[in-house]
């Protein structure tokens, strides 16, 4: 089943993939690559689900969520509002839109 929520964590994907040079902080190596890869795998995970792909991957997306959160003070990029404010932002959306899919029920064929 297709959700539209995997089709806004693929855009978020993209979104965070292109966000560094968007929103100014390309220059910051941490942020940049966090932006990067985790905007990569977002992607990924949900191009698999919509490919009636199996839920683990919405899982995967909730610890990419926390992850993005926490990063711009694990990573020490804290200082940057932009980078810090995009993680944040990205972050609650994936979390978010992956742990609604989680909490759907299976409907009844």
């Amino acid at each position: 089943m297709r959700r539209w929520q995997d089709w806004a964590n693929l855009v978020l994907g993209l979104w965070l993939i292109l966000s560094p040079w968007l929103l100014g902080y390309s220059a910051t190596s941490a942020a940049l690559w966090n932006a990067l890869i985790v905007g990569v795998v977002v992607g990924l995970m949900a191009l698999l689900h919509l490919q009636n792909g199996p839920m683990w991957e919405e899982w995967v997306n909730v610890v990419l969520g926390a992850w993005l959160i926490l990063s711009p003070w694990t990573l020490g990029f804290s200082a940057q509002g932009n980078a810090t404010w995009n993680m944040v932002v990205v972050g609650l959306l994936v979390g978010a839109l992956a742990l609604s899919v989680t909490r759907e029920k299976p409907k009844a064929a």
